[in-house]
């Protein structure tokens, strides 16, 4: 049995001004995950019920674009760029150090203890300065394998 997904009374009238309108599901999925962090099994349920949307159509959307996100993140992001530049100077050794740090297993992106998760994102927009990371925003450039450790530790003492 599903239970009954809870969303705020303002995004409960953005579903209710937004059901109707050409593109709607974009602009509402987009909401959720900004109030939420992500989109559960039951948003997008309820997502499907109130626009009349089938749910595949809701998952197919929700799978075509990287931005969202069905697992929820962890208290502190660690985005990983993956871009041309940080690729070729090491962004792939960043990932691994810092799931292997965190105990992360193959499809893992969040830490059990919901305190982490790890994702790589195209471009963080600091080529200059490859290969780059950002945690919660806080942006950390010309990194190394070793680096990680520290980086980690400040946010899980935080």
């Amino acid at each position: 049995m599903t239970t009954a997904c809870e969303f705020s009374k303002e995004l409960n009238a953005f579903i209710d001004e937004w059901k109707e309108k050409p593109g709607n599901l974009i602009m509402i999925l987009h909401r959720i995950q900004e109030e939420q962090g992500f989109i559960s099994r039951e948003a997008a349920t309820e997502v499907a019920n109130r626009t009349g949307t089938p749910l595949a159509r809701v998952y197919g959307t929700m799978s075509f674009y990287s931005f969202f996100k069905t697992v929820k993140p962890g208290k502190n992001k660690i985005a990983v760029c993956l871009g041309t530049a940080c690729y070729l100077k090491g962004g792939q050794d960043l990932i691994d150090e810092s799931r292997s740090l965190l105990g992360l297993a193959d499809g893992e992106i969040t830490t059990s203890d919901g305190l982490f998760s790890v994702e790589p994102v195209r471009c963080i927009g600091c080529c200059g300065l490859a290969p780059v990371l950002s945690v919660n925003g806080d942006v950390y450039g010309k990194l190394t394998r070793d680096q990680m450790d520290g980086i980690i530790a400040k946010y899980k003492n935080a």
